[in-house]
Parts: C-alpha cells; sequence; structure tokens
C-alpha cells in the first residue's frame, strides 16, 4: 500500500470511528434546532460527507465531535439561508401575481404551501421546487437530477398529484371526503 493510500485508509478509519461516536450528537444538536425529524437527517447526511471531504484533502482538520458540531452548525445556516432565498423569490412571486388584497393571506399561502411540500416524497420536493421556487426549465430539472426530459416530466405530472392531494382545500366542508378517500 502507497504512502498516499495508508494515510487514506487511517483517515476514513478515524471517520468511521468519530461517525460511530458522534452521529446521534450531531443528529440531536440539529434536530433540537430545526425541530423537523427528516431535514436533521438529512443535514446530517450533509454534515458527514464534508466530513468525507475534508479528510480528503491535504490539511485534515482534527477530526472530533466539536468539529462536526461546528460543521452541523454551518450546514443548518447554509439551509435557512437558502430557505430565506427561496422565501423571497416567493415573496416578489406573490406580489408580483397575487390577486389578494391582503399581505397576509399570500403569507398564509405560502406556509401552507411549505407545509405540503415537506409532507411530499423527498424527489417530488426536490423537482417541485427546483422548478416552482428555483424556476429551471424542465431539461435544466432533468440535468440536475441526472434524468431523461421525459421521466423529469412525468415525475412532476406525480409531484404535482401528489401536491394537490396534499394541500389543504377550503372549498371543502369538514365532513365532505376529496377524491384520494381522505376527510377534508
Amino acid at each position: 500500500m502507497t504512502g498516499e493510500r495508508a494515510g487514506d485508509a487511517a483517515g476514513g478509519e478515524a471517520l468511521l470511528a468519530v461517525y460511530d461516536e458522534s452521529s446521534s450528537h450531531v443528529y440531536g444538536y440539529l434536530l433540537s434546532r430545526c425541530g423537523i425529524a427528516g431535514l436533521a437527517e438529512d443535514l446530517t447526511a450533509e454534515t458527514f460527507l464534508a466530513a468525507v471531504d475534508a479528510i480528503r484533502r491535504d490539511r485534515r482538520p482534527p477530526l472530533s465531535r466539536a468539529w462536526l458540531i461546528g460543521v452541523a452548525r454551518h450546514k443548518l445556516a447554509d439551509h435557512w439561508r437558502r430557505q430565506a432565498r427561496e422565501t423571497a423569490r416567493l415573496h416578489v412571486v406573490a406580489a408580483s401575481t397575487s390577486e389578494l388584497t391582503d399581505p397576509w393571506d399570500a403569507q398564509i399561502d405560502e406556509m401552507v404551501a411549505r407545509q405540503t411540500l415537506a409532507t411530499l416524497a423527498p424527489q417530488h420536493r426536490m423537482v417541485l421546487t427546483l422548478r416552482y421556487v428555483d424556476d429551471l426549465p424542465v431539461s435544466d430539472v432533468a440535468d440536475v437530477i441526472h434524468r431523461t426530459l421525459h421521466a423529469t416530466e412525468a415525475l412532476l405530472v406525480r409531484a404535482r398529484t401528489a401536491f394537490r392531494r396534499a394541500y389543504p382545500h377550503e372549498d371543502l366542508d369538514p365532513g365532505t371526503h376529496r377524491k384520494d378517500g381522505h376527510r377534508g
């Protein structure tokens, strides 16, 4: 084994040891700050992917729980910044296209849409966000998710259908049933 490979193996073993010791702490840190289990899981994965990238560099950071918590804190901050940018874009879209006279109505609609989006399967959430929040053309969405144009169009159809089913409809009486069998 060459010296470089031996160093990579040692770094990988060290990362595995830190992962075994720290993954639940990193997840708990993130969950306590964001309050959403799925998001905490995603950010925990991103944290450890960043650690893998870090051990491949010439100047490796000290692999420790404290260092990983710091990386997790940055990943959460990055998430919040992305979310703030998306919210700003949604406000611009809502302001330019909304016929609502009350800004609170637009804000409530945005919150309900975000909550509905969060309940969808990750692949549906991803394509809807890329297409409608990031405003990418379908061909660019296909490139980002590494699918054909037709497969992406089909995924978007399924994602829009799932969103419509999950979105609360105000026009239904509380005792009526929606088409998908759920109570309204």
